[in-house]
């Protein structure tokens, strides 16, 4: 499929709605804490989304290729919360409490005058373990390993490549079936950006181009388990996982973040 280039007026407004996005992150970061729900915090980010004039972009989606499952609605939620095991596409809960100890990846996708922006930051509740430590830190490492592959004239296999390497060289795993992927006025747009890979391979990274970096990284082995609500993914064996999301534009000036 053809990829829509974006114009730097287009990148500035993308900007905005990534700044949105990043601001969102920082009220949401000062309620994670034991005892929270993830239905609390899912209000707290809708309720300033739309003060803002935006829209969560995620309250309602159905992923296209999925129109028709007549058992499966669309997402309820304004953020993706997902607890420990869940990788991605975890439900808001009043049921979910929070708990000393735990992970949360909180993913936020939103709407500003037209335009999208998307984000994913996993959050430790309170102190966590030495594992989980440095689950978090390989995770983290790993969105920036890949970013710095996103260079005009270097490929996307060369970013899931970097992001592979070092996942598996300090004993973690990448999740295969989940994938960045470009944006612009939709949510999901081509290229489709996978977070392992060989060199040299692929698309090559053109100016203009936007897209979202996003490894998942599991703490044991990379396979996932889809839950029977449609939505939720965990590791397969019960492990632990991580997620740190950026979009990135492509310009003449060099890479810009803008989720950062």
């Amino acid at each position: 499929m053809p990829i829509t280039l974006k114009s730097p007026r287009q990148i500035e407004l993308l900007r905005e709605a990534g700044r949105l996005v990043r601001e969102t992150f920082d009220l949401l970061r000062q309620h994670i804490r034991p005892g929270v729900t993830t239905a609390e915090l899912d209000s707290i980010a809708e309720a300033f989304i739309r003060s803002r004039g935006a829209d969560p972009v995620y309250k309602g989606y159905v992923p296209p290729g999925r129109r028709g499952w007549a058992n499966i609605p669309p997402f309820p939620g304004t953020i993706c919360a997902s607890v420990n095991d869940v990788i991605c596409h975890g439900i808001p809960s009043k049921k979910e409490r929070l708990r000393q100890g735990d992970i949360i990846g909180v993913d936020i996708g939103l709407r500003l005058n037209g335009w999208i922006g998307d984000a994913c930051e996993t959050f430790p509740v309170g102190a966590v373990d030495e594992p989980t430590e440095r689950l978090l830190a390989a995770a983290k490492h790993c969105l920036e390993l890949g970013i710095a592959q996103a260079q005009p004239g270097k490929t996307l296999g060369d970013i899931g490549a970097a992001i592979q390497r070092h996942a598996e060289g300090v004993g973690f795993s990448v999740v295969r079936e989940y994938t960045g992927h470009g944006l612009g006025r939709n949510l999901h747009e081509d290229p489709t950006v996978l977070h392992y890979g060989e060199p040299g391979t692929g698309r090559k990274i053109l100016v203009g181009m936007v897209f979202t970096i996003e490894p998942m990284i599991n703490m044991g082995k990379p396979e996932t388990k889809l839950e029977h609500d449609g939505w939720t993914v965990r590791t397969a064996d019960g492990s632990r996982s991580a997620q740190f999301e950026h979009t990135l534009a492509i310009t003449e000036e060099g890479t810009i973040l803008l989720t950062a």
